[in-house]
């Protein structure tokens, strides 16, 4: 194992709030941009804070997730996802096409439009669950993450994926116990447990095809004998984690950004379809949930101004911090309902570029309108500060939202 870097900061870095970013990425930013850092497990990596080079390298196909050497890798935490390398990189080329070929239609642009419908559906329900929670007892705090930025997301990803919506409570245990930064044995048995799950549904899709992507990811299988059922399920479980922990985040802090100033929730009620679209994006744009980044590692050297990755570093490509940098967003730390052009990375660049990016912003684009037309003079029941940040997750965020209205 690489040696402990004793001079480098160490990630996750503490933040004033889950609103704010860490206020040493400016300080990082300066020094560079690519800096030296400690990832929480102990290791050196390379940390990526500036918008230009992020971008860059979001899309260098050299930037890998498999490591020449797998025992000696950096790892970037204890977790049992995106927590060190994977795979070899034959397997990693040969999976992101496939994955790409097999994804790329189930998440078009063209589909979430078709799924517009449904996603306004399951939005009412869940604002229904809010009145009813509300109407039971109406003098206390609604805990909005429990009954809209959680089972939303669910709800659609659940639909898309043809995993039974009854067995939310399973998977979220397991998504909670694979994403502690420090899990070790125990997040790495619910990663087991979670592709033992998808393995079952696999096999139940197999019986009894459905009209979804674990179905499709099936079918593949009959056409692509290099696909195996270790391959399906990680990516199957890879998808149900992605699917609903990010776009839940995102839920919570847009809530949080919109009520955390009264006149911005005020301007926002007042036209909410008019300003649905640049508010979703400045709140891609400013919402960072976890404070680590993507982890890749270098297949071979890599030049990047005046420095060089050496083959098989880890480099942490940092979205949160790209996106508060000056040289691209003047005022990067205001929150702008106009902000115009928005060209931040939420979703990574190029070959990273998140398949689900057209799922996520369909949904954004219809919760927010919806909850402020149904709750225009929603508002927080707490202070930013007092909202408490899941820090030792990999996707970091929030567990309580209470509102009143």
């Amino acid at each position: 194992m690489t040696s402990t870097l004793t001079s480098a900061p160490k990630m996750p870095f503490p933040r004033p709030n889950v609103l704010d970013v860490a206020p040493v990425y400016d300080v990082l930013r300066r020094e560079g941009p690519l800096v030296r850092v400690t990832t929480p497990a102990g290791d050196p990596a390379w940390l990526v804070t500036a918008f230009a080079q992020a971008r860059e390298l979001f899309a260098d196909r050299r930037l890998v997730r498999s490591h020449p050497d797998p025992g000696r890798a950096p790892k970037m935490s204890r977790a049992a996802i995106q927590a060190g390398p994977s795979g070899t990189p034959e397997e990693e080329e040969r999976n992101h096409t496939r994955l790409r070929r097999l994804l790329t239609p189930a998440f078009s642009a063209k589909r979430m439009r078709l799924l517009g419908d449904r996603i306004e559906e399951l939005t009412r329900r869940c604002l229904d669950d809010m009145q009813a929670a509300h109407d039971r007892n109406p003098g206390d705090p609604v805990n909005l993450h429990e009954l809209l930025a959680f089972p939303l997301p669910v709800l659609v990803i659940c639909e898309l994926l043809g995993v039974p919506y009854a067995d939310r409570a399973h998977f979220r245990d397991l998504s909670d116990r694979i994403g502690v930064l420090d899990g070790g044995d125990d997040a790495q048995r619910a990663m087991d447990d979670f592709k033992a799950y998808m393995g079952g549904l696999a096999a139940a899709k197999r019986a009894e095809p459905g009209q979804d992507v674990v179905s499709d990811l099936v079918a593949a299988q009959e056409d692509d004998p290099t696909f195996s059922d270790d391959e399906l399920t990680r990516l199957a479980a890879g998808l149900l984690f992605a699917g609903h922990e990010t776009t839940s985040n995102r839920i919570d802090l847009g809530v949080l950004f919109l009520l955390s100033d009264p006149s911005r929730r005020d301007r926002f009620a007042a036209d909410p379809g008019g300003l649905a679209q640049q508010t979703v994006e400045e709140i891609l744009r400013m919402s960072a949930p976890g404070g680590l980044g993507l982890l890749r590692y270098a297949s071979e050297d890599i030049e990047v101004g005046d420095v060089r990755i050496e083959r098989g570093e880890a480099v942490v490509i940092s979205a949160g911090a790209a996106n508060r940098d000056g040289s691209v967003f003047p005022d990067p730390d205001a929150f702008d309902l106009e902000r115009k052009p928005n060209i931040h990375l939420a979703f990574g660049h190029g070959g990273h570029f998140c398949v689900g990016a057209s799922l996520a912003r369909t949904e954004l684009r219809t919760v927010f309108p919806a909850l402020f037309r149904r709750f225009p003079r929603l508002r927080l029941a707490a202070g930013i500060d007092d909202i408490e940040v899941r820090s030792n997750r990999l996707t970091g965020g929030v567990e309580n939202v209470p509102v009143v209205w």
